[in-house]
């Protein structure tokens, strides 16, 4: 399925550490600042099932985890992300389909499965998926604290890129609209200012369907 006509589905995934939630952030105000209307969200959501999936990991593994993240999702676009699309909004949301690929496996659960219970969610627009490398994102992680049990030093780090590395590839041979943004060597607001345009480009009916930058 594809995201609503109306408006503008990006997602944004990547190791933990990349900076998803700052660049969400520097987005609204950017894209807002060019009089753009802008929706930001995250997954799993801040209802019932995606405060069970965030913040119960301890608790939840593998195959329940995964129906947990994907059941919140649905509920998540059903109830917030198509609404808002509907209303001709940009909803940026951080993390998404990308996400689940990458840490349902590394969870142990296989990745026809994952692919199977998140089938049916919307398309996005353009699908972002931030990179750097496993150092960075590790020593990021090691500064501000761990969220959860997948993200315990560079090896878990390490793990987390190939992933997502591997992700990018099957979503864009499956149609998904990825955008790969190395942000080593580039500062929060140099990423947004990038995406910013890139979005933009895309409203205007001139994005592209697949990009590495």
């Amino acid at each position: 399925m594809s995201a609503s006509p109306g408006g503008v589905l990006v997602t944004l995934d990547g190791p933990a550490g990349v900076g998803k939630t700052t660049t969400a952030r520097l987005l609204r105000e950017y894209l807002g600042r060019r009089g753009y209307p802008v929706h930001t969200t995250t997954q799993p959501s801040h209802g019932v099932l995606g405060k069970t999936a965030r913040h119960h990991t301890d608790s939840y593994h593998g195959y329940a985890l995964a129906c947990l993240v994907a059941a919140d999702r649905y509920h998540h676009l059903e109830t917030d992300v198509r609404p808002h699309l509907e209303a001709g909004h940009i909803v940026v949301c951080d993390r998404y389909v990308a996400s689940s690929y990458v840490l349902q496996r590394m969870d142990g659960v296989p990745l026809p499965f994952v692919e199977a219970i998140n089938a049916a969610a919307d398309r996005p627009d353009l699908a972002v998926i931030l990179q750097a490398p496993p150092a960075v994102t590790a020593a990021r992680v090691a500064a501000r604290g761990a969220h959860n049990r997948f993200h315990t030093g560079e090896c878990t780090s390490r793990q987390e890129n190939d992933l997502y590395e591997d992700t990018a590839t099957r979503l864009a041979a499956g149609g998904y609209p990825v955008l790969a943004v190395q942000t080593g060597d580039r500062s929060p607001t140099g990423v947004a200012d990038y995406l910013t345009a890139r979005i933009a480009d895309l409203v205007e009916g001139h994005g592209p369907e697949v990009v590495t930058a």
